[in-house]
């Protein structure tokens, strides 16, 4: 096994210091009734932040909009729901994390059935009414919606900064709102929030900005996005590196400190002719530090294509390309998933002595926090 040096590095950038290079992914639980994380909440962050990780990026949490909501028992981030999560942010404190809660819209992307808000439904948004292309089975989105959406952003970044949170995390991949006004197929509109590449960019930069305007500059601004959607693995926002550049650049320029890059599996190169995966390529791109994730210590990725079946467990796989990639320089973190719900002390783990002792990871491990 390759040396874990790389790995345990303290982090320092602008806006947020972190004493290694191990996040935790954010990833839905729906462990919280009445939408309030409780004490079974404060106890599983807490033992990840003892565990190890640097930096804690909570589960999606949504911010004061009804059309925001998507699933049963996804925590809010407002209201009640704050109480609970200051009682977080002090536990992963105390125990010498850092934290950051994502910020997350499903849009068009629900369950089942609407969201129904005292008497009234609320149907999922999205910018021209399309959760798949050609097929209008949803809301689209006025500019009045719109602009509460940014303000319903840029309020719970304020209150997570107010909370004592370390940074924040905008949740813009795999399918939910923020990306669907990415592509081509789903934003058709033909106003400033629609038509061409650079406009269909324009309503997640106008949130990272007022996002940026609400917790000043010294606060850390994350941004997460993906090549890939839920609706469909196979295609891609971008082809090559230069659109990937000119889709990167307005977000930069708006306030994005880090980006968090989502890929299935962290060790597939994005672009032909380089070995360079999607958070190599985005920090070559944009200079600023990125974020690597997907099914890292896991033999396989935990969402699999069509055909592929379902993923219910795996055995624990050696991390030498991440540590040799984190040598290179090639991205900054590593965004560490199921395998922290197998492993609360993962970081722990394998700063003393690699992967050798860690569980694997069983689907049945959902169905807890622990």
């Amino acid at each position: 096994m390759a040396s874990v040096d790389s790995l345990f590095r303290p982090f320092t950038s602008a806006n947020l210091d972190i004493k290694n290079r191990i996040l935790m992914a954010p990833m839905t639980r729906n462990m919280c009734p009445d939408h309030v994380p409780r004490e079974n909440v404060v106890e599983y962050y807490r033992k990840r932040a003892a565990g190890g990780v640097g930096l804690i990026i909570t589960e999606g949490t949504h911010p004061a909009l009804a059309a925001a909501e998507g699933y049963q028992n996804v925590p809010f981030f407002w209201g009640e729901a704050l109480d609970g999560w200051r009682q977080v942010v002090s536990a992963v404190h105390a125990e010498g994390g850092k934290i950051a809660p994502q910020l997350w819209h499903c849009g068009g992307m629900r369950g089942s059935g609407d969201i129904k808000i005292g008497e009234h439904d609320v149907p999922g948004h999205t910018p021209s009414g399309m959760n798949m292309p050609g097929k209008v089975n949803r809301h689209a989105m006025t500019t009045t919606e719109i602009d509460e959406t940014i303000q319903a952003f840029a309020d719970a970044a304020l209150a997570a900064k107010e909370l004592g949170f370390d940074a924040v995390e905008l949740h813009a991949a795999h399918g939910y709102l923020l990306d669907q006004f990415f592509w081509a197929g789903t934003n058709i509109r033909e106003d400033q929030w629609g038509g061409s590449f650079e406009a269909r960019s324009h309503f997640v930069a106008e949130i990272v900005r007022a996002v940026r305007a609400a917790v000043g500059p010294d606060f850390a601004v994350l941004l997460r996005y993906s090549q890939w959607k839920q609706q469909d693995f196979s295609v891609r926002l971008v082809e090559t590196p230069q659109l990937l550049e000119q889709f990167l650049s307005p977000l930069v320029d708006a306030g994005v400190d880090i980006f968090h890059c989502s890929q299935r599996r962290f060790w597939d190169a994005e672009f032909e002719g380089s070995d360079l995966n999607l958070a190599g390529w985005t920090k070559k791109l944009t200079g600023k530090p990125s974020i690597t994730v997907g099914s890292i210590s896991l033999d396989r990725d935990f969402i699999p294509a069509p055909g592929e079946g379902v993923f219910s467990a795996g055995d624990v796989a050696s991390i030498d390309k991440l540590l040799e990639a984190l040598e290179r320089d090639e991205f900054d973190l590593a965004a560490v998933g199921r395998a922290l719900i197998a492993n609360p002390d993962w970081a722990n783990k394998v700063q003393a002595g690699g992967v050798e002792d860690l569980h694997p990871y069983e689907k049945d491990m959902l169905m807890t926090l622990a």
